[in-house]
């Protein structure tokens, strides 16, 4: 295997492979029935918080069931381009590729969905939407705190050969701690 690839490049791609194909699969459930589809475990809190608390009218719900499936398309359409730049030798090799970038905001927008949805669960006491929609969360953070606090091979070499040049030994992070 290439030593190119990094532990949120991995953790990204196995993150793709579960959120494309299950968000696609509930957003055309959406597309093709809006109000069946939006009643449908994955989003049935969203809708039930629509209907109780926000007393919408159906057109409304129609709408919001569309946004829906536009919200969660867009989150799919970012994990597909993250995993064809990352899939590519030549995109995951350069230093600007934007494979990183387009996980990123596909993180992002998926922690807003999934964070929404399960206060929505929360409020209107939908357990196991609250189930689902929070391992959604833990998976999409999870893989967003590796990406922030994971440093570039190459950079890291890059610093290890600076520090060589320089006649400097790098500090052990322990030794850091202790001072």
């Amino acid at each position: 295997m290439s030593s190119n690839w990094r532990i949120s490049s991995f953790n990204g791609a196995l993150l793709a492979a579960y959120f494309i194909p299950v968000w696609t699969i509930i957003a055309f459930t959406i597309m093709v029935s809006p109000i069946h589809g939006l009643y449908e475990r994955p989003s049935v809190s969203i809708a039930l918080y629509a209907s109780d608390h926000l007393h919408l009218a159906k057109m409304a719900t129609v709408r919001l069931a569309w946004l829906l499936a536009l919200a969660r398309i867009t989150v799919v359409a970012f994990f597909a381009v993250f995993l064809a730049m990352a899939a590519f030798a030549p995109f995951r090799k350069s230093r600007g590729s934007g494979s990183d970038e387009a996980l990123a905001v596909a993180l992002c927008l998926g922690s807003v969905l999934s964070f929404a949805s399960m206060m929505m669960a929360s409020k209107v006491g939908e357990i196991e939407a609250l189930r689902t929609h929070a391992a959604e969360l833990l998976m999409l953070l999870g893989t967003a705190i590796v990406m922030l606090f994971e440093t570039s091979p190459a950079n890291c070499r890059g610093a290890r050969h600076r520090g060589e040049r320089a006649g400097e030994r790098a500090i052990p992070s322990a030794a850091l701690v202790r001072q």
